[in-house]
Protein backbone atom coordinates (compact mmCIF):
# COMPACT_ATOMS: atom_id res chain seq x y z
CA UNK A 1 0.00 0.00 0.00
CA UNK A 2 1.10 3.47 -0.78
CA UNK A 3 1.37 5.81 1.44
CA UNK A 4 -0.68 9.01 1.09
CA UNK A 5 1.35 11.99 2.34
CA UNK A 6 5.36 12.16 2.08
CA UNK A 7 5.58 12.70 5.83
CA UNK A 8 3.60 9.25 6.38
CA UNK A 9 6.28 7.58 3.81
CA UNK A 10 8.88 9.07 5.99
CA UNK A 11 7.76 8.35 9.63
CA UNK A 12 5.08 5.94 9.28
CA UNK A 13 2.65 8.84 11.21
CA UNK A 14 0.14 11.20 10.03
CA UNK A 15 1.13 14.50 8.81
CA UNK A 16 1.24 17.91 10.74
CA UNK A 17 -1.21 19.09 8.35
CA UNK A 18 -3.71 16.49 9.19
CA UNK A 19 -3.10 17.65 12.97
CA UNK A 20 -3.56 21.33 12.14
CA UNK A 21 -6.84 20.19 10.36
CA UNK A 22 -8.25 18.60 13.46
CA UNK A 23 -7.22 21.43 15.68
CA UNK A 24 -9.01 24.21 13.42
CA UNK A 25 -11.48 22.16 13.23
CA UNK A 26 -12.11 21.69 16.95
CA UNK A 27 -11.08 25.52 17.39
CA UNK A 28 -14.63 26.02 15.14
CA UNK A 29 -16.32 23.58 17.18
CA UNK A 30 -15.54 25.30 20.21
CA UNK A 31 -16.42 28.95 18.52
CA UNK A 32 -19.56 27.71 17.21
CA UNK A 33 -20.58 26.46 20.94
CA UNK A 34 -19.46 30.11 22.48
CA UNK A 35 -21.33 31.92 20.03
CA UNK A 36 -24.41 29.86 20.39
CA UNK A 37 -23.95 30.59 24.47
CA UNK A 38 -23.54 33.89 23.75
CA UNK A 39 -26.83 34.48 22.06
CA UNK A 40 -28.62 32.68 24.44
CA UNK A 41 -27.23 34.20 27.05
CA UNK A 42 -28.66 37.42 25.12
CA UNK A 43 -31.53 35.86 24.46
CA UNK A 44 -31.98 35.36 28.20
CA UNK A 45 -31.04 39.17 29.00
CA UNK A 46 -33.67 40.29 26.50
CA UNK A 47 -36.70 38.15 27.64
CA UNK A 48 -35.42 39.69 31.06
CA UNK A 49 -35.99 43.08 29.46
CA UNK A 50 -39.11 42.47 28.13
CA UNK A 51 -40.43 41.31 31.52
CA UNK A 52 -39.10 44.31 33.43
CA UNK A 53 -40.84 46.34 31.05
CA UNK A 54 -44.42 44.42 30.94
CA UNK A 55 -44.04 44.53 35.12
CA UNK A 56 -43.43 48.14 34.89
CA UNK A 57 -46.39 49.00 32.61
CA UNK A 58 -48.82 46.41 35.16
CA UNK A 59 -47.55 48.50 38.14
CA UNK A 60 -48.40 51.68 36.26
CA UNK A 61 -52.09 51.17 35.26
CA UNK A 62 -52.37 49.64 38.40
CA UNK A 63 -50.93 52.93 40.07
CA UNK A 64 -53.69 54.94 37.67
CA UNK A 65 -56.61 52.86 38.14
CA UNK A 66 -55.93 53.90 41.96
CA UNK A 67 -55.81 57.57 41.87
CA UNK A 68 -59.04 57.34 39.05
CA UNK A 69 -60.85 55.38 41.87
CA UNK A 70 -59.41 57.77 44.88
CA UNK A 71 -60.45 60.62 42.29
CA UNK A 72 -64.17 58.80 42.00
CA UNK A 73 -64.78 58.54 45.37
CA UNK A 74 -63.72 62.52 46.35
CA UNK A 75 -65.96 63.14 43.62
CA UNK A 76 -68.98 61.21 45.07
CA UNK A 77 -68.32 62.68 48.43
CA UNK A 78 -68.12 66.09 47.36
CA UNK A 79 -71.76 65.34 45.48
CA UNK A 80 -73.34 63.89 48.86
CA UNK A 81 -71.72 67.00 51.04
CA UNK A 82 -73.14 69.45 48.32
CA UNK A 83 -76.44 67.42 48.39
CA UNK A 84 -76.44 67.07 51.90
CA UNK A 85 -76.73 63.36 51.51
CA UNK A 86 -73.58 63.04 53.39
CA UNK A 87 -75.29 63.68 56.96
Amino acid sequence: MFPCHEDEATSGAPSKSSNTMADNSHNMSFQAGATKGQAQEKGNQMMDSVANAAQSAKDTVQQAGQQMMAKAQGAADAVKNATGMNK
